[in-house]
């Protein structure tokens, strides 16, 4: 299952489950948030790893640089624009 899938799946449970909520958005505070989410997102089911998480930030940002400009796109970096885990708390948020 893609990343962006499992995020989904954990989005919804989220929603329902605001203690689950509260321990997600509690693991920006940590020392290593995106271990820390990966935990509980597995702890409850959905398996995910900080590799699997940060490398498909990284390979969705590049993937649409690739698509605006033929993959010719040399710009700077958008401010966590390949950053899944801290878009995905701000939506919870």
């Amino acid at each position: 299952m893609a990343v962006t899938d499992i995020l989904d799946l954990v989005k919804k449970k989220a929603k329902e489950d605001e203690t689950f909520k509260q321990a997600l958005l509690h693991t920006k505070d940590m020392e290593k948030p995106v271990t820390e989410f990966c935990k509980i997102c597995t702890e409850n089911g959905f398996e995910l790893s900080a590799f699997e998480l940060v490398t498909a930030g990284e390979d969705a940002y590049a993937a649409m640089k690739r698509s605006t400009n033929g993959g010719g796109e040399n710009s700077p970096l958008l401010e966590d624009a390949d950053d899944l885990y801290g878009m995905f708390l701000l939506e919870l948020e």
